[in-house]
């Protein structure tokens, strides 16, 4: 794999070359933004964001192109397309990143923060900034951290406790930690791409999924499931993302514009993911299409009971001083 990464970093080395001054003879230099999400989203939100701001303060120069819902490349196959020079940035969920380092698996992690605000203060600080930058040796840099939010728990039936969840086939990310989440509770984990769950979930052949409300409600889950549980039992956060070669092949006054734009643009779109969370909560309960189960204190330990040891069985990988680290967060 490692070897292929580097054939594919090579590659793009020639990719970089093209974002010399002389290829602003030719018009403006493209930054394809490709993402998995629709464009009402936090992250669509952000992108378009991004592509303005690079356009009133690098017109002429550069043009970012967005492409939503999966159009170029689904969160499987990006990261290998960034290194060949077929895309130039995107915002892959962080479990998409493992295979590049297991350090990122922390933030797949059920019950490790108990809200956003804990999520905020490890991300801003010294470890949470050091897992921004794991990437690099494998050619790719992080560039900042987007929030959707914490994840729910949807089902063809009632979830109030871990024993409810046995049999049942939900669909995750390619993830490693959030198939042993699944299993922990006597579940099955089906690895799918994002664009297909509302079809599985519509044709019955999975029984639920976990996501964020303003997933759940852009990509209209509610409408093929009965049941939200409200668990807040995960993070669903992405990283904006670029290859090495293409980011330090930019003049350097160049980048700092684009990399301020962005920087601003990850935070209307957090700030986005905030309010947008609480509003697609309330229009899904609305909708009285589905029930929202709030669970009691004692239900919700449950759930931490039974999925925590998660935690250990992912030590090694992820660094037990990064886990501590991330659980002081919330005090």
């Amino acid at each position: 794999m490692f070897q292929k990464i580097n054939a594919l970093v090579a590659t793009a080395a020639v990719a970089a070359l093209l974002v010399s001054g002389s290829a602003f003879a030719s018009g403006p230099v493209k930054i394809k933004f490709s993402h998995v999400v629709a464009e009402n989203t936090p992250k669509g939100q952000m992108a378009n964001k991004f592509k303005d701001l690079v356009g009133e303060r690098l017109a002429g120069k550069y043009e970012v192109e967005v492409f939503p819902n999966s159009q170029l490349f689904g969160d499987n196959k990006v990261l290998e397309a960034m290194l060949l020079g077929d895309v130039q940035m995107a915002a892959p969920a962080l479990s998409k990143y493992s295979r590049f380092t297991k350090k990122l698996q922390i933030y797949d992690l059920p019950f490790l923060f108990k809200d956003m605000a804990a999520v905020e203060k490890f991300q801003k600080g010294p470890v949470g900034q050091e897992l921004l930058g794991s990437i690099g040796k494998k050619g790719l840099v992080g560039l900042g951290y987007l929030h959707n939010g914490m994840k729910q728990l949807s089902s063809s039936k009632a979830l109030k406790v871990p024993a409810d969840a046995d049999g049942l086939k939900f669909r995750i990310m390619s993830s490693d930690v959030l198939a042993a989440q699944f299993k922990a509770v006597g579940a099955t984990p089906l690895k799918k791409p994002f664009s297909e769950v509302f079809t599985l979930l519509q044709t019955k052949a999975i029984d639920g999924q976990e996501n964020t409300w303003s997933n759940i409600y852009s990509k209209k889950f509610f409408e093929v499931q009965p049941y939200i549980t409200e668990t807040n039992h995960g993070l669903l956060d992405y990283m904006v993302v670029t290859s090495k070669e293409f980011w330090m092949g930019l003049p350097d006054a160049d980048r700092a514009v684009i990399k301020k734009s962005l920087d601003e643009a990850i935070a209307f779109g957090n700030d986005v993911a905030a309010k947008k969370a609480m509003d697609d909560r309330k229009k899904i309960i609305d909708s009285k299409r589905t029930e929202v189960i709030e669970l009691t204190d004692a239900e919700r330990a449950q759930w931490v009971e039974v999925m925590k040891p998660v935690w250990v069985e992912f030590e090694k990988e992820i660094g037990k001083d990064n886990i501590d680290a991330a659980y002081k967060s919330n005090m």
